[in-house]
């Protein structure tokens, strides 16, 4: 009989968060006070391009500087088995209280993807604790398993995630599909809960989000668009279709925008790699993967044609807003990008 993940106890020193009572997880797009990063230290998550990965990492994080506070987990001195703080940082949440924006903190069971690298991300797991603990924030620890990059929202009641992850049988097995809802609306502030099917080949999360569909806007969603032929045209056809048939927390519907796919990319792995095994495998490159910051968009290339035409199609998406491209063709090799490799932090 399957039973719950224990609960991590949360360290002595924190403050405690219920949760609930106002607080949302807000907008992407909402003012930021710093995204959180970690510099690529895990050479085995990047085998045979760690240089490289080394030098796309740091000239994105310079690229952010004139727009938001980069901080890493290294100047707190904390400890992390990898870099994708996305799925195991805190996930925080805000509310207004007698005139002033309050900040809470989530800190999600993570248990590396579904159990896919079981007892190699402890340290990982206790990243939230450790930030929250040496900044302030006031936390709640959960039994609940969750990474960042399977849930979306759009500031205003909705929520975006896909049922191949959060109905996974390796991470909430125990609870119902009715409970797994309720339970995330009850932590992150939503009443509405859009699923799409699933996501794209190569991506070992079991389809975050984050590779397929995202805001960007309350009501305007860029969803990626795969071609006949392509391995992954009938599961995004399908989650476009679920796009359009969707509304908002209003029953309004959603403005859906098509984003191209890169052409494939492909990585020939070494035989040892006991991540992903070996041979020539495709990475999820996706133009979906970007991160605001303060009035920019941050933005996966992979040095393709098809790069301009997805930065043209994300400006007039999202107006007002600039357009930032990075080269990401070997931090993908990682099975991630830019959003995948953050977590913002909203002003307080």
């Amino acid at each position: 009989m399957l039973t719950p993940h224990p609960k991590i106890p949360a360290f002595s020193k924190i403050s405690p968060f219920a949760g609930g009572s106002g607080f949302r997880m807000p907008a992407e797009w909402e003012p930021l006070d710093a995204v959180w990063v970690v510099p690529p230290h895990n050479e085995e998550t990047w085998p045979g391009c760690f240089d490289e990965v080394k030098a796309q990492h740091a000239a994105w994080r310079k690229a952010m500087e004139p727009f938001v506070r980069v901080r890493t987990t290294d100047e707190l001195g904390i400890q992390t088995d990898d870099s994708w703080i996305r799925d195991f940082g805190p996930i925080f949440v805000t509310r207004e209280a007698n005139g002033k924006k309050e900040i809470g903190a989530h800190d999600f069971f993570f248990n590396a993807w579904g159990g896919k690298y079981e007892g190699e991300r402890s340290f990982d797991n206790t990243v939230p604790q450790e930030i929250a603990l040496r900044e302030g924030f006031a936390l709640k620890v959960h039994d609940f398993v969750l990474e960042g990059g399977s849930i979306e929202v759009n500031g205003s009641g909705t929520l975006l995630t896909t049922k191949q992850c959060l109905y996974s049988s390796s991470r909430n097995p125990w609870l119902t599909p009715a409970q797994i809802e309720a339970y995330l609306h009850e932590a992150l502030g939503t009443r509405n809960t859009v699923w799409l099917p699933g996501g794209i080949s190569g991506d070992d999360t079991d389809g975050h989000i984050d590779d397929i569909a995202r805001f960007v806007a309350q009501d305007r969603i860029v969803c990626v668009s795969a071609p006949e032929g392509h391995d992954d045209h009938a599961v995004t056809t399908a989650n476009l279709k679920a796009l359009r048939e969707a509304r908002d927390e209003n029953g309004q519907k959603f403005e859906v925008i098509e984003l191209p796919f890169p052409e494939p990319l492909l990585y020939d792995f070494p035989v040892d790699d006991h991540y992903r095994g070996g041979g020539i495998q495709p990475v999820p490159a996706s133009y979906a993967n970007f991160i605001f910051a303060n009035g920019a968009m941050f933005v996966p290339v992979f040095g393709q044609a098809k790069d301009d035409l997805a930065c043209r199609i994300l400006e007039r998406a999202a107006p007002g807003v600039k357009i930032v491209p990075v080269r990401a063709e070997f931090l993908v090799v990682g099975l991630g990008a830019l959003h995948c490799l953050s977590m913002q932090q909203p002003k307080g």
